[in-house]
């Protein structure tokens, strides 16, 4: 009776400094989560503290028009957010976005003023219409891409913005827009004197979201959808169904949309017909796109900034100091969006990436290439990220 021996598994050595159990990607998971566990302790404790952002914020963190401003920098990150899940995770470049943001500000103004319902009940109700409302475009959307995609979206947020501004069955009050109603709102969120609560609101809708968008860029239908966006052929070869994880995808980002309306309603206490037009998503896309396509804090990074030149440059545009320059310089510097485009074509031409692949350069400058073994080839990217996607699916 013979017996045989397996021979050992060889084993794997440790890099040097490291001890057994431990992992450097497990360190790198969890430092970004502690990150923004202090970014939220940070922004919470803002309204709290007397401190002065000259040129940035219109007075002490503490004061009602500063609060009043952060909170708008929040929802927009947030709104921008959102947007990411379409264009940075799914790679759909909606022009309609807008709708489902109006249909959440509108929907809650009309209700509370047509209606005995209070805040959250109407909140509900219109979220549910909003998802139905995703449904049926995503639905119909969907079924082209590319440039005939946005066409589509663009096509009913333009209806959307028409029904707003005709004033459609004494609903949305035409030009002037609807006005948030008080009487069902808890008085916690009414008045310039509660703006801090308004402020914590905001904060908590911003981190909402972001752990909403999380969840579903590293979840499987968040792989699914970044793989169709680099090859839909392969995703369909390996059994995978892109046109409905489009779709939920699709509804996700637009229910999102549709729960910052409802906060943006609130805060600014009044809807307008703007808020549904084209112009309002591409105001969301170059906040995206100025932040970094494909990255969530470069979303969040590039609507605060956006959203404070906005802000800010309506006052340098109005200010003595433009009045005496010359006509050359004074009429264009005059006009906010003038200087805004301006900065946005140098973002573009001088900062390939937006803020965040600026960061990442910088951070990467020292560093050297990384080791590969022998004879192998070196792989892109982009090439690793999608080989990384179809094998977690297969």
């Amino acid at each position: 009776m013979s017996t045989s021996t397996k021979a050992p598994a060889p084993t794997r050595r440790r890099p040097a400094g490291t001890r057994a159990g431990s992992d450097g990607r497990g360190r790198g998971a969890v430092a970004p989560w502690i990150g923004g566990v202090v970014a939220i302790v940070v922004l919470f404790s803002l309204p709290l503290l007397n401190l002065h952002v000259p040129g940035v914020l219109p007075g002490p963190t503490y004061t009602p028009g500063a609060m009043h401003l952060m909170a708008l920098c929040l929802l927009f990150a947030a709104l921008a957010l959102s947007y990411h899940l379409l264009y940075g995770v799914a790679g759909m470049l909606s022009f309609g976005h807008a709708l489902y943001f109006a249909a959440g500000a509108y929907g809650v103004g009309i209700l509370l003023e047509r209606t005995e319902l209070s805040l959250l009940p109407a909140a509900a109700l219109v979220l549910a219409g909003a998802i139905v409302l995703a449904h049926v475009v995503g639905a119909i959307s969907l079924r082209v891409s590319g440039v005939s995609f946005a066409m589509v979206t663009l096509a009913f947020a333009q209806a959307g913005n028409v029904l707003a501004r005709r004033d459609t069955g004494g609903l949305t009050g035409g030009e002037e827009g609807v006005s948030l109603r008080t009487d069902n709102v808890p008085d916690a969120l009414v008045g310039v004197l509660n703006t801090r609560n308004m402020y914590w609101v905001a904060l908590a809708v911003l981190v909402l979201v972001y752990v909403v968008v999380t969840w579903v860029q590293r979840s499987r239908a968040g792989h699914v959808v970044e793989a169709t966006r680099e090859n839909e052929m392969r995703v369909r070869v390996i059994g995978q169904q892109p046109y409905l994880i489009r779709l939920l995808t699709f509804v996700i980002a637009a229910a999102l949309a549709a729960v910052i309306g409802m906060a943006y309603l609130v805060l600014q206490s009044q809807a307008v017909p703007q808020i549904t037009s084209a112009d309002f998503t591409i105001t969301v896309l170059v906040m995206v796109v100025l932040g970094g396509v494909g990255s969530r804090w470069g979303a969040v990074v590039g609507a605060v900034v956006y959203t404070v030149l906005d802000q800010r440059l309506s006052a340098f545009a109005s200010s003595a100091f433009v009045d005496s320059l010359p006509a050359v310089l004074r009429v264009p510097l005059s006009e906010p969006l003038f200087i805004l485009g301006t900065l946005f074509i140098l973002v573009v031409l001088f900062m390939p990436g937006g803020i965040a692949g600026a960061v990442h350069r910088l951070r990467t400058r020292g560093a050297g290439p990384a080791p590969r073994a022998a004879g192998a080839r070196p792989e892109s990217a982009a090439a690793a990220d999608e080989r990384r996607r179809l094998e977690e699916l297969a």
